[in-house]
C-alpha cells in the first residue's frame, strides 16, 4: 500500500517537468525576451537550493562535519572539470554541437536533485502517510518554478522546445527510482553525502555558467528586474523551507 502511494505521489510530480509546455502558446519572439529572466529566476533557486535547502539538510541530519563542505566542494569541482571537458569535445567535433556544455550538466543536477527528492518522499511515507502526502505536496510546489527554470536554460542553450521538454520530463523521472529505492532500504537512507554534492552541482552551475549570462546589460532598469528574478528566485526557496 505505502509502495503505492510512493510510486503515485512520485510519478504525478515527474509529469509537472511538461508545465514548461506553455512556451509552445508564446511566440519565438516573447520567448527570447523572458529567458533571461527564466534563467535569473533558475539561478536564484539554484543558490537558494544549494544553501537553504540541500546544505541546511544535510547539517540537520549529519551535524557540523568537515566531510559536508568537502563534498560540497567536490560536486562543485567534479561539474567545472566536467564543463572543461565538455568544452574541449564541444569544439573538436567534426560538427560542433550547438547544445551549451552547461545544458547536460543541468540534467545531470536536475535528475540527481530529483533522485534525492524521490528518498525524501519515501522515506517521509514510511514515517506516516499523512506526512508522506505533505512532503510530497511540498515537493510538487517547488518543482513548478525550478522546472520553467530548467526549461529556460535548456532553451537559452539551444535546445529545440520538444527535445528540451522531452530532456527534461527525463532528468525529472529519477525521482521515481530514488522513492522505490528509499521504501526498499529498511532504515533511514543517509543521504549525507549526496545532499552537499548535489548543492555544489549547483552552486557551479549557478554561479559559472548562469549568472554570467545576466550581467553586463547597460540597461540600468532591465539589470534591476533581472536582479528582482534572481532574489524571487531565492526567496521562493526560502519560503518553501519555511513551510517544511
Amino acid at each position: 500500500m505505502l509502495l503505492s502511494y510512493i510510486i503515485i505521489s512520485t510519478m504525478s510530480i515527474s509529469f509537472l517537468a511538461w508545465t514548461g509546455a506553455f512556451c509552445y502558446l508564446l511566440k519565438s519572439i516573447m520567448v527570447e525576451k523572458i529567458l533571461p529572466f527564466l534563467i535569473s529566476f533558475a539561478a536564484g533557486t539554484l543558490m537558494g537550493g544549494a544553501f537553504l535547502h540541500l546544505l541546511v539538510e544535510s547539517l540537520i541530519e549529519n551535524g557540523i562535519r568537515i566531510d559536508i563542505f568537502i563534498w560540497l566542494l567536490t560536486g562543485f569541482s567534479l561539474f567545472f572539470l566536467t564543463e572543461q571537458i565538455l568544452n574541449w569535445h564541444h569544439h573538436h567535433l567534426p560538427l560542433k554541437s550547438k547544445k551549451k556544455p552547461v545544458t547536460y550538466m543541468i540534467l545531470i543536477a536536475d535528475g540527481l536533485h530529483n533522485f534525492i527528492g524521490g528518498l525524501a518522499i519515501g522515506g517521509s511515507f514510511l514515517i506516516d502517510i499523512r506526512t508522506g502526502l505533505t512532503t510530497a505536496i511540498i515537493e510538487a510546489v517547488h518543482e513548478i518554478p525550478q522546472e520553467l527554470g530548467d526549461l529556460g536554460i535548456l532553451l537559452y542553450g539551444g535546445w529545440k522546445k520538444p527535445k528540451a521538454l522531452l530532456a527534461n520530463f527525463l532528468s525529472a523521472l529519477t525521482i521515481i527510482p530514488g522513492g522505490i529505492l528509499s521504501f526498499y532500504s529498511s532504515e533511514s537512507f543517509n543521504t549525507g553525502i549526496l545532499l552537499p554534492f548535489a548543492g555544489g552541482n549547483f552552486l557551479y552551475i549557478a554561479a559559472s555558467d548562469l549568472i554570467p549570462e545576466i550581467k553586463g546589460s547597460q540597461n540600468l532598469m532591465k539589470n534591476l528586474l533581472l536582479f528582482t528574478a534572481f532574489i524571487s528566485g531565492v526567496f521562493f526557496i526560502l519560503v518553501l523551507k519555511m513551510l517544511e
